[in-house]
């Protein structure tokens, strides 16, 4: 359980709910716990879980109750344990744990074993049965009593997970898809046995025509065996086909699951041991060598190396790490030695938040998913009126009972709840499991929904569109001087010793860019606040500063482009002398340019939004062709933007990376966050670009687009479907053999539908595009 905040103290309690099969079981259980006074419940088919908020004096063993009452059975998901780092796991059937990267549940392997065992069982029973029913020719003396012996442990044992579910529901007044299978299998099979026992269907000699469609009016009643044995047959292998299909969707939190490791070599006094991940702490140190996964979030003491990044963020350029630099648990170590201080275990760990957010947005429901629960609440009462309906209106009208209970049959076979229950969560989860492979965490459908439907983005300068640290942009040296190079080593040499972000920035560009070692040392140094640094390097007298009058011709042009292109300019002086003229700024994000025209081509309007001055914000809509800059904006003020934009009837989004974009991210219809930025700007957006691209913002909105386009092609077909079949059956249009064929084929269809979302691609970059000026 977890708390949550509010007036009343609430808390989130998770279920696993065993024996689910169908929309109409999703909306029994939802009705069952709302029952309860202030709980509210989101369940959801694809991954067996229900999600309960409730009042703290509202237990746990009520919540049981109350699914138990509604005839399933039930277990508490266990609570994450703060300490305890995500074990890796590689059975696609195991259990979940709601903080763990593992797969969405389902039946143990154990139960799978028995499912599949129970259909090849039935097969083998069942097509002697069909083919003779089916072949004429082949239909021998007696051949009707031998399907009869082949089809009754089909009918009993086969069929008996439909007869026990529905029986169960019964005892609850509800019914379910197990109630239409169950009924169709017996009505079918006690049909057959008046046939042969009573309607002369058991002559020995008797034979019986084939055809798709049914036929009445015959002097000998026909025998129904071979759609009593087709019904559990197609039934068991068409949710055989859906369970490793909706594994399948799953297959992102599997994959993340094994970024977790088990163990860990830790380093102490020199020596080295191994220990489980789950009692090492922070502040430890461990060692990663190469080819082996960080075990967990720290920081490197020693060593260097690149490191794979591509499965955690889906950035598939390797990363160069050195002492100092942060590195995330599950990335592949693929060069040197490195030894790490752990700076987060367990849950606290990138990985662990990356995983939980994949779950919660699989835990969702989208609006037309609810729409779609509702219905099937009625649907299957509804389909049981009708099949009663249709029986006495044939034998009412003075049709051939055969035909009147055929249609009634087949309407019980035919009608199928299961693809309107799978239409929304196999889309999502195959959705958020891809997005999380490049990079994209979406919390759940809601956000899919805000994301479709975005017409203008705010976009935040430094962090978002910019690198958010200053950078070296250009070196103008003074003509006959010391030239450029030894300009830049010496500055970079008296920098050393300063703790301002732009000597920082000089000192690491000149440390780049010097070819003959380390940089000099520096004697003598001097920071004047407001105005720069001095000190003595290799016996010169070397000055950083801010630029003043009288500048040579060449740094005198320079000053004045850095000023318009709202660059802060230092001035490199060397024993009196004026060398060269240093220009730093905050430079644009490779891949701003393409995705602010990304996001023009998919009718977004970009909006940059920055706290820094006009002359700053004016220079970077430029270089990017954004044409509505607000300056100068508090975080108040970027709130108020917000809502003078959404008061215009704009659906709004925000991106942006700090604390000072939060307000802002939570005022709009959708806030976006840079996975770079800080904790509370993460956990106020409703989409997190792990990778920190800004590029990825397109390819969300695009994601989102083909997410809810295909939910909507799920749930277009799973009505679309019942209204065709049911009328066909009802008329007498349809078979048994055909509508149980059919029933199976929608939900498999709805679920392959879904995973083509797996292998989406995000646009390719073409070759020679722009990546904004500033990136030189």
């Amino acid at each position: 359980m977890t708390a949550e905040g509010g007036t009343v103290a609430r808390v989130t309690t998770d279920l696993v709910v065993h024996g689910m099969t169908c929309a109409a079981c999703v909306n029994r259980v939802e009705k069952r716990l709302s029952r309860i006074d202030g709980v509210t419940a989101s369940v959801n088919l694809a991954t067996g879980r229900a999600r309960v908020h409730h009042p703290v004096d509202v237990t746990a063993e009520e919540l049981l109750a109350a699914v138990e009452k509604a005839g399933y059975e039930t277990e508490l998901v266990p609570p994450p344990v703060p300490r305890a780092a995500p074990r890796a796991t590689t059975d696609p059937d195991a259990p979940v744990d709601p903080d763990a990267p593992v797969a969405p549940a389902g039946p143990t392997r154990e139960e799978a074993r028995k499912d599949r065992e129970r259909l090849l069982i039935t097969a083998l029973l069942c097509i002697p049965v069909l083919v003779l029913s089916m072949a004429p020719a082949l239909q021998f003396r007696h051949w009707q009593w031998l399907c009869l012996v082949l089809a009754a442990p089909v009918v009993v044992w086969s069929a008996w997970p439909f007869h026990l579910r529905a029986a169960r529901g019964l005892r609850h007044s509800t019914a379910t898809m197990d109630t239409l299978v169950s009924l169709g299998v017996i009505a079918s099979f006690a049909w057959s046995l008046y046939a042969l026992f009573l309607g002369g269907a058991g002559d020995p000699g008797m034979r019986m025509p084939f055809s798709l469609l049914p036929s009445a009016g015959t002097e000998v009643a026909h025998v129904y065996l071979e759609a009593a044995v087709a019904v559990p047959l197609f039934v068991l292998t068409g949710r055989h086909l859906e369970a490793r299909a909706r594994r399948g969707t799953g297959a992102a939190l599997r994959s993340l699951a094994g970024l977790a490791a088990k163990d860990v070599t830790v380093r102490e006094d020199g020596r080295e041991r191994l220990l489980p991940i789950e009692e090492l702490v922070p502040g430890q140190g461990f060692v990663v060598r190469p080819g082996e996964r960080v075990a967990t979030d720290g920081v490197v003491v020693s060593g260097s190396s690149a490191l794979d990044l591509s499965l955690i963020t889906g950035e598939s350029d390797p990363v160069e790490v050195g002492p100092g630099r942060a590195v995330v648990g599950g990335a592949v170590n693929m060069g040197g030695l490195l030894l790490v201080q752990a700076t987060a275990v367990g849950a606290d760990t990138r990985l662990a938040r990356i995983t939980h957010l994949v779950t919660e947005a699989q835990a969702g429901k989208a609006r037309a998913q609810r729409l779609a629960d509702k219905v099937a609440g009625v649907f299957v009462p509804a389909v049981l009126s009708l099949a009663v309906t249709v029986l006495g209106f044939w034998l009412g009208a003075g049709a051939d009972p055969q035909a009147a209970v055929t249609a009634a049959v087949a309407i019980l076979v035919v009608a199928c709840p299961c693809a309107l229950g799978l239409a929304t969560p196999t889309a999502l989860m195959a959705a958020t499991g891809r997005g999380a492979r490049l990079g994209i965490l979406v919390k759940g459908p809601q956000s899919l929904e805000a994301l479709r439907h975005v017409d203008v983005i705010v976009l935040d300068k430094t962090g978002t569109l910019t690198t958010g640290h200053m950078s070296v942009v250009r070196v103008t040296e003074t003509a006959g001087g010391i030239g450029r190079d030894a300009a830049v080593r010496l500055a970079g040499a008296v920098e050393q010793g300063s703790e301002h972000p732009l000597g920082r920035a000089v000192a690491s560009y000149a440390q780049r860019a010097a070819a003959q070692g380390p940089l000099p040392g520096v004697a003598g140094f001097l920071a004047v606040p407001g105005s720069g640094v001095t000190g003595i390097v290799e016996g010169r007298r070397v000055e950083v500063r801010t630029p003043g009058e009288g500048l040579p011709a060449s740094l005198a042009q320079a000053l004045a482009e850095a000023e318009a292109a709202a660059l802060t300019p230092v001035l490199v002086r060397v024993d009196g002398f004026d060398e060269a003229l240093i220009a730093l700024g905050d430079v644009l994000r490779p891949g701003s340019y393409r995705a602010v025209d990304r996001l023009r081509r998919l009718g977004v309007e970009p909006v940059l939004a920055t706290g820094d001055r006009e002359a700053t914000a004016r220079a970077v809509a430029r270089e990017l062709g954004l044409t509505e800059v607000h300056a100068h904006c508090s975080p108040e003020g970027k709130a108020a933007l917000v809502r003078e934009l959404r008061g215009g009837g704009r659906r709004v989004a925000v991106i942006g990376d700090g604390v000072n974009d939060a307000a802002a991210l939570a005022e709009a219809d959708l806030g976006i966050a840079m996975g770079s930025g800080t904790d509370v700007a993460i956990g106020a957006a409703d989409v997190t670009l792990v990778r920190g691209d800004i590029e990825a913002v397109a390819d969300a909105v695009r994601l989102a687009r083909r997410t809810l386009a295909t939910i909507r092609l799920n749930l277009v077909w799973a009505f679309g479907y019942n209204a065709v079949t049911v009328p066909l059956a009802a008329v007498g249009l349809l078979g048994p053999m055909l509508a149980a064929a059919a029933m199976s084929a929608s939900s498999v269809l709805v679920v392959a539908n879904s995973l083509r979302l797996r292998t989406w691609q995000p646009t390719p970059r073409r070759p020679g595009s722009p990546v904004g000026k500033a990136s030189r």
